[in-house]
């Protein structure tokens, strides 16, 4: 174990696996090993209502609390949990519920276009630039991470049962939504990115440090790929009731 020192702190890595803050500290019953940890608004709060979802916990927050579901779904009961924006925050809560026993993960939320892709389009990330900040307290520094094959797998066999078509994509995690400048665009582009958002890289290196299963869903939402004429369009909400159906789905699937 050791610490990697660097000129620049955000290049700055622990190997070592304890910290004095962990997440597993509780002695409390542990949720189900699955969960679908979504960027959706209030959609996981009106799904909770209309199913009988059980209130097991409540993250607490400085800014609001972020209430923890269970649901049965398809004989299953799957744990049901609203991500927060930015990749520092939802890392935190991700972490939670992993020392709360939770396994098995599927993310879904919207992503913005850097290439002329319509709304409302499925996604399957594959590998996520790493321009932000929380996965390098997770992993050594490295250009992207790549996510796992089993929660590619579930995410594109639920598309597919689904009758969805659907594209695999290399997303840039950013935590600058307004430094997306023309040149950094252009930049990402070259490197291979189609979409941006600002969360991929954060969760799939918490989940690769933690030893768990995860997966992501993106939607398409607003557009860059005209530079001039930036498109705000309906940030994808006309997709979010469908996205975590399809994220539930894919949580069932994940072996």
């Amino acid at each position: 174990m050791a610490l990697i020192r660097n000129q620049y702190p955000i290049l700055e890595y622990d190997t070592g696996q304890d910290a004095v803050i962990r997440p597993d500290r509780w002695e409390l019953p542990p949720f189900p090993e699955k969960a679908v940890f979504a960027f959706l608004g209030d959609e996981i709060e009106r799904y909770a209502a209309a199913h009988q979802g059980k209130l097991i916990d409540v993250f607490e927050s400085i800014t609001r609390d972020f209430p923890v579901y269970v649901c049965e779904y398809c004989g299953q009961e799957i744990c049901l949990c609203q991500a927060p924006l930015g990749s520092a925050a939802a890392v935190q809560i991700m972490d939670y519920l992993i020392g709360r026993g939770v396994k098995k993960i599927i993310s879904t939320g919207s992503c913005g276009t850097l290439v002329d892709i319509p709304e409302n389009r499925f996604l399957v990330p594959v590998a996520a630039l790493r321009d932000e900040g929380a996965s390098y307290h997770y992993l050594p520094p490295s250009r992207e991470v790549v996510l796992s094959a089993g929660g590619i797998q579930a995410v594109e066999t639920a598309l597919h049962q689904a009758g969805y078509e659907y594209l695999e994509v290399k997303t840039w995690s950013t935590d600058g939504f307004y430094r997306e400048t023309d040149a950094m665009v252009k930049y990402r582009m070259e490197e291979g990115c189609q979409v941006v958002e600002m969360e991929c890289a954060g969760l799939a290196a918490c989940a690769q440090f933690r030893n768990i299963g995860w997966g992501m869903l993106l939607f398409t939402a607003d557009s860059l790929a005209d530079r001039n004429d930036y498109q705000e369009r309906g940030f994808g909400k006309a997709s979010f009731s469908e996205a975590l159906r399809l994220a539930m789905d894919a949580a069932l699937l994940f072996s």
